[in-house]
């Protein structure tokens, strides 16, 4: 029969308009202008695959309602959403770092971050299991104070502040597998016992001197952060290696009420952001895992919002696996990169990956025994 599994889109999600940068780099000589990296058609071609595959009607539609002003400022300033909006009415800006802001940005993002909200809510409630999100702007590397990275707000930092506050949910982890580090998220809970943030990303990418295998947390939060920071190259093998040796057992130790997942696909080996060499095949399997953990520790809450991601031809692949996984069915639809990511040297565990894995694993100690 498979899990009732929720999804949550919306076609304004795709209105963002995230201007004529070369890449990320904002237009202005030398740099010609060009196509934003974090276009829409990653995510429309995501949903497109859906729809053409059929899966879509395997699927529960929840339908999105934009994030209360009262959501955005549990976590952002005052100051920072006053200058959002005045962008978004206006002539658009840059919110931060390498956040471009484009005319009714603003209510976009704000639909971004309440769609992760609805989910949030479903899946407490109880009409589905789990959830996928495929919001867009994205929102794990914003900050309280400023956007970045191409996250206007946190959308999961909002979601859970919001279950905190107003649906009796106490203890949360968040698993962030995209290839850039979570910092937005990491740092909105750094000092806080009651959230555990685990990120796997490529080591020393954006943001620099971020996600380092150091950054345990602070305060009362101090062992509350993990950091993964993988070395460029990694494959599944260190991958499913990190997930079984450190994610897992932070969960199990940690005992969350809820699981949130940042579901960045630029770690795959075809993405323009990332060098890694991750594949759909990959990203199913470590949604299993999720899963595993999450029926046997919180009655299977899990939801997943997207992050990156910015191989228009290969994210929809990685997305359908992901969500075939959540839902416990199959689209029938091959991967026909798969092959080519699956062939790549390297794709085992090396030295130098298991020396890394072996560090971090040494200390969730604390987490495992509480």
């Amino acid at each position: 029969m498979g899990n009732k599994t929720g999804f949550v889109y919306h076609e304004q999600y795709a209105w963002h308009d995230s201007g004529n940068w070369a890449g990320f780099l904002p237009p202005g000589f030398p740099v010609q202008p060009g196509m934003h990296v974090e276009h829409p058609e990653t995510k429309r071609r995501f949903k497109n695959l859906l729809d053409a595959s059929g899966f879509i009607d395997e699927l529960h539609l929840i339908k999105p309602i934009a994030a209360s002003d009262e959501d955005i400022l549990r976590f952002h300033t005052e100051d920072y959403f006053r200058s959002v909006k005045q962008m978004s009415e206006e002539a658009g800006g840059d919110a931060g770092e390498l956040t471009q802001v484009g005319l009714g940005s603003f209510e976009i993002a704000k639909l971004s971050a309440g769609g992760v909200i609805e989910a949030t809510k479903a899946v407490l409630s109880g009409d589905i299991d789990n959830a996928y999100v495929l919001a867009r702007p994205p929102g794990h590397h914003a900050d309280a104070d400023m956007g970045r990275g191409f996250c206007i707000f946190g959308n999961i930092v909002i979601a859970i502040k919001h279950a905190q506050a107003q649906l009796d949910v106490g203890r949360v982890a968040v698993v962030d597998w995209d290839v850039h580090h979570g910092n937005g998220t990491e740092t909105a809970f750094y000092d806080d016992p009651n959230v555990l943030t685990i990120s796997l990303h490529q080591d020393n990418w954006y943001p620099p001197e971020r996600g380092l295998v150091s950054d345990i947390g602070t305060g009362d939060g101090e062992g509350f952060a993990v950091n993964v920071p993988l070395p460029p190259g990694t494959g599944m093998g260190a991958y499913e290696s990190a997930f079984d040796r450190i994610v897992i057992p932070a969960l199990e130790g940690f005992k969350p009420e809820m699981i949130f997942v940042a579901s960045g696909f630029d770690g795959s080996a075809f993405d323009p952001l990332g060098r890694m060499m991750m594949h759909s095949k990959g990203y199913a399997s470590l949604t299993q895992k999720l899963m595993a953990a999450a029926d046997s520790l919180c009655d299977g809450r899990l939801v997943m919002a997207h992050e990156g991601g910015y191989s228009p031809s290969y994210v929809p692949f990685c997305g359908l696996a992901v969500l075939e996984a959540l839902a416990g069915k199959t689209s029938g639809v091959e991967d026909p990169f798969l092959a080519f990511a699956e062939g790549m040297a390297g794709q085992d565990l090396q030295p130098h990956q298991e020396e890394l894995v072996a560090t971090v694993e040494k200390q969730i100690i604390r987490l495992k025994n509480l």
